[in-house]
């Protein structure tokens, strides 16, 4: 039986649990209709549970055990305790009042990637936003919501930024069209504090920032900003994050990863070297 990690929050155990139970259903040749019934639910309960999507209830993966041969306590027990941490809430459980169900998977997926690629055309991707420029963004797509709601957005993301200074830390490659620095959201000041963060931010030596400048003309991501998202625990496979206006998209199928990642290849190479980025934002800088 796998030793299973137990680092990246619930979201990923839910993964690794339901990929587990999904081996295990198709080594016995039971069908998801037939593991459905067997705990009192559908196939499509069974589908959700094997991808991840939905919290476990001790019991449903007790009796899937039983009906998929695993009888001995030995390899029976690792699996009902991750069924049991899977639902442990996620730190972001709290600010669940602020954030939509779907975001929340995103959250889960993001603390528990070891490398993240993220391509931008609109915004400073959020997790090298300053306060004031994450502010301006939450205003912006939410100009209805209370001051508290407003603060309690931002310092989800604050929050979110938090692991790329600790032990550990993640990796992540960010591209962005010239707009995006361009763009002075939330006014002169409040940019210029963004790019002089930014310029802070790629002092780090997992934080690397790419630029398509206008002068690249059409490239193969123009569609839109996506998100990649490596994981170093064995069992999971990369994920794409497509974030839309109400809901958002997460492919995991290796024929749609790889157009995405060939994509950010593509980017990589059309965008200015990361070494020439710091000169680009000083030379904003001196514009303003």
């Amino acid at each position: 039986m796998i030793d299973y990690p137990r680092r990246g929050g619930p979201t990923v155990l839910r993964i690794l649990l339901g990929s587990q139970l999904r081996r295990l259903r198709e080594a016995r040749g039971i069908s998801t209709e037939e593991a459905g019934y067997e705990i009192r639910g559908s196939h499509s309960k069974i589908s959700r549970m094997e991808l991840g999507r939905v919290g476990f209830k001790e019991r449903d993966v007790a009796d899937l055990l039983t009906l998929y041969g695993v009888t001995d306590p030995a390899e029976r027990a690792p699996l009902l305790e991750l069924a049991r941490e899977a639902n442990t809430p996620g730190w972001w459980h709290q600010y669940g009042d602020v954030l939509p169900s779907w975001f929340e998977t995103y959250l889960g997926l993001e603390e528990a990637a070891s490398l993240l690629r993220a391509y931008e055309v609109q915004f400073v991707p959020g997790l090298l936003q300053t306060e004031e420029y994450a502010q301006a963004v939450v205003r912006l797509g939410y100009p209805d919501a209370t001051d508290e709601e407003t603060e309690r957005r931002v310092q989800v993301r604050m929050t979110r930024q938090e692991r790329f200074t600790q032990r550990g830390a993640p990796t992540l490659w960010a591209v962005v069209d010239e707009g995006v620095l361009r763009r002075p959201l939330g006014g002169p000041a409040v940019m210029r504090r963004q790019l002089e963060h930014l310029i802070a931010m790629t002092e780090l030596t997992n934080v690397t920032l790419q630029v398509v400048r206008f002068g690249a003309g059409g490239h193969a991501a123009a569609g839109g900003p996506f998100t990649i998202l490596r994981f170093a625990e064995p069992g999971l496979s990369d994920v794409v994050y497509l974030e839309q206006l109400t809901s958002a998209l997460y492919l995991d199928k290796a024929s749609d990863v790889d157009i995405y990642m060939q994509a950010m290849n593509n980017l990589c190479v059309t965008a200015s070297r990361p070494d020439l980025t710091v000169d680009f934002m000083r030379d904003l800088l001196r514009e303003m």
